[in-house]
């Protein structure tokens, strides 16, 4: 007689379902969630968020002076006016977003310290399963979760909140100074009368800058390159006027925010077809406080067109008024190494320093740095091409929110929530669970680009990752196009039954 062996049935780990799982409690996400609870009010959704807040960028960015570089008329939702200063601090910020989630009701939905570690796509279940570390904000001890969701949004933004990118140069161990990256900000750092050298030339340096001078001893910008930099006055003057006049606050946000995208229009078409006359009237707002005879060569001359990298917006001049009074100063020049007291350039030149700052920008993740699996098999998101810039080929059911480089991050965070709802309701009606894009067999000889033309934009956090993102292709639908003023009248009419979407 034979022993036979008891197999004890498979269990699957307990979990939460929900219809739609939202990644990430930032400005997209957020915004996510209001378009669901008002256009999908019968999907049950949550929000999983790693941070112990909402607020992304917001939250995580606390160097002195942290604001926007977009104006908030647009970079603010559409559906919730913006009533202060063009350009805002991110403690205002916070409050908008803040405004936004207690007004709709959206805490319920979120999950705050939830770090997802993995995402599973079975095609028997038509679910995504999401193994998640959750964190008890009062002891610090983590347990694993799991989450099921039929539909997948990623809100979490394109870079790493953790650490920013630092190049690696000869010396920096030798340094007897305190060497700071802004994404990492120590809350005790003293910088009072102290001798600060900012490497880097764009926003961040450009918000740094005049925010620490009054304190410090001297300030320097160090650039290996120069970056193109609008001045203007943060305000409004549309916006005041409107007020005056009494007008709504929602009739305010919406004229204000079509005259600034009409404008903000126009010089992206000037930056293409006449780059030189563009470059000239923002080199004159840098006159205007610097004088008339001063020399833009070297210091603020980039060896590009504008437009081709993104474009600083200095609110009230302030960088520039801080170079003129002498607390600030700027050098171009290369690096040649890290000193026990500052640097030494490729010229010679030495800048001494108590404090560095490597505001050299970011690193980008690729879908929040989640480790997918599609069917068991590991997702190489480098060999998927973009459908509508949103979705991508053989991915089901998920839907990634990427901003604009030229137009505000949220106005395609709302065209996207736009389109996601509208692509829920079409599968209900359709009776679908499964929507999956794939290139159609006219599509199969279609040159591949690289998600971001660099003949068109080409900032070095996009070159360095360049090779970890997905395809754009040749032909709609399934060019990264970048282009707000098409896709808000594209992505609203798009036909979901063109063939390219599969739904089962």
């Amino acid at each position: 007689m034979t022993d036979t062996a008891t197999l004890e049935p498979v269990t699957k780990p307990a979990s939460e379902h929900f219809d739609v799982l939202i990644v990430g409690a930032g400005i997209s996400g957020i915004g996510g969630a209001y378009h669901l609870s008002e256009q999908c009010p019968e999907k049950s959704f949550v929000i999983l968020e790693t941070q112990d807040g909402f607020g992304g960028t917001w939250r995580t960015h606390t160097y002195p002076g942290i604001r926007s570089d977009s104006d908030l008329y647009t970079f603010g939702y559409r559906f919730k006016p913006w009533t202060g200063a063009p350009i805002a601090s991110a403690d205002k910020i916070l409050d908008y977003m803040g405004e936004v989630i207690d007004d709709n009701d959206l805490d319920r939905h979120i999950r705050y310290n939830h770090a997802i570690a993995s995402a599973t796509w079975s095609t028997e279940d038509h679910q995504w399963t999401l193994k998640v570390a959750r964190t008890d904000a009062d002891t610090g001890t983590s347990e694993t979760g799991y989450f099921t969701a039929n539909f997948l949004w990623m809100c979490q933004g394109y870079y790493r909140h953790e650490e920013g990118y630092t190049p690696e140069w000869p010396g920096m161990e030798e340094f007897a100074g305190q060497i700071v990256h802004p994404q990492r900000w120590p809350d005790d750092l003293d910088y009072t009368d102290k001798e600060v050298v900012v490497i880097g030339s764009g926003a961040t340096a450009a918000t740094l800058i005049p925010a620490m001078a009054p304190d410090v001893s001297h300030i320097t910008m160090l650039q290996r390159s120069p970056t193109y930099f609008a001045t203007g006055r943060n305000h409004n003057e549309l916006a005041d006027m409107l007020r005056e006049l009494e007008i709504d606050e929602e009739w305010i946000h919406e004229i204000v925010r079509r005259k600034i995208l009409h404008d903000q229009n126009l010089i992206t078409n000037m930056a293409f077809d006449d780059p030189a006359a563009l470059r000239e009237q923002l080199f004159a707002g840098i006159k205007e406080i610097l004088g008339e005879d001063y020399e833009m060569s070297p210091h603020f001359t980039p060896n590009y067109d504008p437009w081709r990298q993104r474009l600083a917006f200095v609110p009230d001049g302030d960088l520039f008024h801080g170079l003129a009074s002498g607390k600030a100063s700027v050098v171009t020049d290369e690096i040649e190494s890290f000193t026990e007291t500052g640097i030494t350039l490729t010229s010679g030149e030495t800048l001494a320093a108590d404090i560095i700052v490597t505001a050299t920008g970011f690193n980008m993740n690729v879908l929040g740095d989640i480790n997918f699996t599609i069917d068991g098999a590991p997702l190489n998101f480098h060999d998927r091409v973009g459908y509508r810039g949103a979705m991508f080929t053989d991915i089901p059911n998920m839907a990634w929110v990427f901003g604009y480089f030229r137009a505000s991050w949220t106005l395609r965070a709302d065209l996207i929530g736009d389109f996601v709802c509208r692509l829920l309701q079409h599968m209900d009606e359709r009776g679908a669970t499964m929507v999956t894009p794939r290139l159609r067999p006219e599509d199969a000889d279609m040159e591949l680009n690289p998600w971001v033309d660099p003949e068109n934009f080409n900032p070095g956090y996009i070159q360095r990752a360049l090779h970890l993102m997905p395809k754009s292709g040749d032909r709609q639908p399934w060019i990264h196009s970048q282009d707000y003023w098409m896709e808000r009248k594209v992505l609203p009419e798009a036909d979901l039954d063109d063939g390219c979407l599969v739904f089962e």
